[in-house]
């Protein structure tokens, strides 16, 4: 019984760091892309005409 609870702990430790890894690089992916799109929308209000 308690070498079942022990693999299981392990696997989700596993799990909850993959898990991790994967919201970091995402966050970060999404937060560049919104950088970059928000320094073309300020470099090109200029060329804007109402």
């Amino acid at each position: 019984m308690e070498e079942k609870i022990y693999k299981l702990m392990c696997g989700n430790g596993a799990l909850n760091i993959a898990v991790g890894i994967a919201v970091m690089v995402t966050g970060i992916v999404s937060g560049v892309l919104l950088i970059v799109g928000g320094a073309k929308l300020l470099a090109g209000k200029n060329r804007i005409l109402f």
